[in-house]
């Protein structure tokens, strides 16, 4: 393959800056470009030297060679460790470009380590959850997965598809053959609801174990001065949101983040809900509303001292249960405490009983933080279309329709299955996925 070089560390000024080079030319450009030989090198090798171009020296180097068998691309591999200057590192980059490689384009180290057999699809796809990881639960999901452990728990799956599939072509294929096994249709049917047991498992681990990676959006709404800004700023421990007691004091979304027990959380206070002829502040409240929509979880606040208003009644009713934790804030200004309810004073700091009824209401269980998991949007669809394929293969078994026909549903799920961990991939398929990572990975 033609020879990539790109900055693998920040583009700032730095004790050090590493420059990666792969591509069947990588040693030869290093060669004409580096004061000391690069020949026979068969394992991992550190050389200290000088860069240098048009006979001038550019910087003091170290540079980490590695041969194809070894690296991580699967190619010939260099690594270029020097002062973290990026008038150096431009330098340097511009040099093996004027000495034939081309600039990577993002991802293009990961994917050509995919195609090259290093790893598959879903250890690649772990390489940007590693990077993109903010907190230490999903740095660690992101590492197992990485390590393969993920692609081992679906490689399974795959397989008894596979047999499956096997068998019933080959009842199709040689129905003359009485010493092969018989494919009855009661045997595909447990067969196909036996591996979409398996699949229901692996789409809820998923399911949180993106909640883990990625964390969720939460939207606080309420009338305005319910305490909205100041319950914000007491999740995030500083004065994110300005607070006053005029009411329409917040205009906008006002972001913030924070993990909560290890999960990214992403909070959005918003302009207090109420009739205004005010044209900025009725702004505010649009972009309220279409926050309720696309939150993970919607916190209505509600005023403990006082009886909910029929604003507050209309919200609520506008706002999907399944997705919504009603809290009760000023709790410092009354006595009154219902049970079941939740109550904090933003006031004071008293914000726990939130942090743990938003813990509650995502329902995860310890495995989630512990059992890596297919959990990316890529992985998760292609879970539920082979769980589709199968419940198909297991609806046509149930009406004996014809083998083939339960055959061509299975042959569905089988080459979901494959494209899943990246078998046979089409260039569109890895254009896509790997255009998402950072240049230089």
């Amino acid at each position: 393959m033609e020879t990539i070089v790109a900055l693998a560390t920040a583009p700032l000024k730095s004790a050090l800056a590493l420059i990666r080079v792969s591509g069947d030319d990588a040693f030869a450009i290093s060669s004409q470009l580096f004061s000391k030989s690069l020949q026979n090198i068969d394992k991992p090798t550190l050389k200290h030297g000088t860069i240098s171009s048009d006979g001038k020296v550019i910087d003091d180097v170290v540079l980490l060679c590695y041969p194809a068998e070894k690296s991580m691309t699967g190619e010939p591999v260099i690594e270029v460790s020097c002062h973290g200057s990026m008038l150096i590192a431009n330098q340097i980059i511009n040099a093996y470009l004027a000495k034939g490689a081309r600039y990577a384009k993002p991802g293009e180290f990961t994917m050509r380590a995919f195609l090259n057999g290093k790893m598959d699809l879903i250890e690649a796809e772990a390489v940007n959850d590693l990077i993109n990881a903010s907190t230490e639960a999903a740095k660690d999901l992101s590492l197992k997965s990485l390590s393969g452990q993920a692609s081992s728990m679906f490689v399974p799956v795959k397989d008894r598809i596979a047999s499956l599939l096997a068998l019933l072509e080959t009842n199709i294929d040689f129905p003359e053959y009485e010493d092969i096994e018989q494919a009855s249709f009661a045997e595909v049917m447990g067969e196909c609801a036996t591996i979409m047991d398996e699949l229901s498992s692996l789409i809820k681990q998923g399911e949180e174990g993106r909640i883990v990676k990625e964390g969720v959006k939460i939207a606080i709404l309420g009338e305005p001065n319910v305490g909205k800004s100041s319950i914000l700023n007491a999740l995030l421990g500083e004065d994110k949101a300005i607070v006053t007691a005029i009411p329409g004091t917040t205009r906008d979304i006002v972001e913030g983040e924070l993990s909560i027990k290890g999960i990214p959380v992403k909070l959005l206070d918003t302009a207090g809900i109420r009739e205004s002829s005010d044209l900025v502040e009725r702004i505010g409240i649009d972009k309220s509303l279409q926050a309720k929509e696309t939150a993970d979880i919607i916190v209505v606040v509600l005023d403990a001292s006082s009886a909910p208003s029929a604003k507050d009644q209309e919200l609520l009713k506008s706002c999907d249960p399944t997705k919504t934790i009603v809290v009760y804030n000023k709790s410092d200004l009354s006595n009154v405490k219902e049970d079941g309810k939740i109550y904090i004073s933003a006031k004071e700091k008293e914000v726990e009983p939130l942090k743990n009824a938003i813990l509650d209401h995502l329902h995860l269980s310890e495995a989630s933080f512990l059992t890596p998991s297919l959990s990316n949007d890529r992985q998760l669809g292609l879970l539920r279309k082979i769980y589709a394929s199968l419940g198909q293969a297991k609806s046509d078994a149930e009406k004996e329709v014809g083998i083939d026909l339960v055959s061509s549903s299975l042959l569905e799920a089988y080459n979901l299955s494959r494209e899943l961990l990246g078998l046979d991939p089409t260039l569109d398929l890895t254009d896509e996925i790997f255009s998402r990572f950072c240049v230089g990975k």
